[in-house]
């Protein structure tokens, strides 16, 4: 193989190899554009969530409540929350159900509840059926960016 062929074939590893490097950055910022960084958190109990640091449960869930689990947008505020038992406080009252879409995914979260939630804890909508409780929180960041 002559010297111009070899160049010929280390440019063409080259410009492959930064092809490939290329489309595997440009998937990544895609799906974090489009999904944001997720973060989950379980708790025994919501006592223990309140103590948590990192991912702090919202002070109207009940602290008796058990299994405790929810999916934060960790780029935004958004939410969502499922929890077993307690009773929600004064603090929560009757309101409109959420007019934004949650676009957090769970196992636990059943398609569209954000629409039948029937009672507001500050930022969040909640809706407990059945013993369980299941809470949103819109979000409400906005991106100036296009």
């Amino acid at each position: 193989m002559n010297t111009s062929m070899k160049i010929t074939a280390v440019a063409v590893t080259v410009a492959g190899a930064a092809v490939a490097l290329t489309g595997c950055g440009l998937k990544e910022g895609l799906t974090e554009k489009a999904n944001g960084h997720v973060r989950t958190a379980g708790y025994a109990t919501g006592a223990e969530g309140k103590r948590d640091q990192d991912v702090r449960l919202p002070d109207w869930v009940p602290d008796k409540a058990e299994s405790v689990t929810e999916v934060v947008r960790t780029t935004g505020s958004e939410r969502i929350l499922r929890f077993t038992g307690g009773n929600l406080p004064a603090t929560c009252v009757p309101g409109a159900a959420a007019a934004q879409s949650a676009t957090l995914v769970a196992d636990w979260w059943p398609r569209g509840l954000e629409s039948r939630t029937d009672k507001v804890c500050g930022e969040w909508h909640v809706l407990v059926q059945d013993g369980d409780g299941y809470a949103f929180r819109p979000e409400t960041l906005v991106n100036t960016r296009s």
